[in-house]
């Protein structure tokens, strides 16, 4: 039976989820990140691009042997940045875990986050061809949650910017928090999110539409607050209501 059309609203904010066939992992190294956060900034974009074409030597072909130096890479993209784009959908924050990702997206043109979100399906081919597998990398359609107000709007930030401390607290998900110091201290390391560009150190520039938050809460400071009030909260085992998707 074929699936439904997804309906987005033009200026619509929304969470979008999704994770590994079997919750299997999806990012087994550096590389595997960083080719995905690529794609956050050149698949939002109308016109297609060749992404393995910026970071391999075509002549080699395929994931063998076709890696050039870090530099050269550096200078493709550089060269890619400065031609004209016109992007399908502001990516306003977004945090990738060892097995799902999390994304907070705007529709801004019709059909924009669908087609975003097909041509970011280019990273399975990518981790297939890598390691040599078959099959789908994902389990499922990626799941959706509207955002409509401004309590969720400030509960999905916080959450998705703190999703990664899961990694060092295996009871995050029961609202606790054993070690606030660690806590704090692993999220501001942990590179693969758009925190850090939220709280005044641009990691990922080119992914983000940081304004549209900055101006919510008032300020990149106010930003890393928000994030690290919740952490806080935690620490305290507090309880803060429904969970909301995973």
């Amino acid at each position: 039976m074929p699936r439904k059309p997804r309906k987005f609203e033009i200026g619509g904010i929304y969470h979008i989820v999704n994770r590994g066939v079997e919750k299997r992992t999806i990012f087994l190294k550096k590389q595997d990140y960083s080719r995905f956060v690529l794609g956050l900034e050149f698949f939002n974009d109308e016109n297609p691009i060749d992404l393995w074409a910026l970071v391999t030597s075509k002549r080699n072909g395929g994931p063998k042997g076709g890696t050039v130096p870090p530099k050269q890479v550096g200078e493709r993209i550089a060269q890619a940045r400065k031609k004209k784009r016109k992007q399908i959908v502001e990516i306003l924050a977004f945090a990738l875990m060892p097995n799902h990702y999390h994304f907070i997206m705007r529709e801004i043109i019709p059909g924009g986050i669908s087609l975003f979100m097909r041509k970011m399906g280019g990273y399975s081919m990518y981790f297939n061809k890598q390691y040599e597998r078959v099959g789908p990398l994902f389990q499922s359609r990626y799941k959706v949650v509207p955002i409509k107000t401004d309590i969720q709007l400030g509960v999905v930030f916080v959450y998705v910017h703190t999703n990664p401390i899961e990694l060092k607290e295996p009871l995050w998900k029961d609202r606790k928090v054993s070690d606030l110091r660690q806590a704090l201290h692993w999220l501001e390391e942990y590179q693969w999110s758009s925190y850090h560009d939220y709280a005044g150190k641009l990691v990922f520039p080119y992914v983000t539409h940081r304004r549209f938050f900055i101006d919510f809460y008032g300020g990149e400071a106010q930003c890393r607050k928000a994030v690290e009030d919740w952490i806080k909260f935690k620490a305290r085992n507090a309880n803060l209501g429904p969970e909301i998707i995973e």
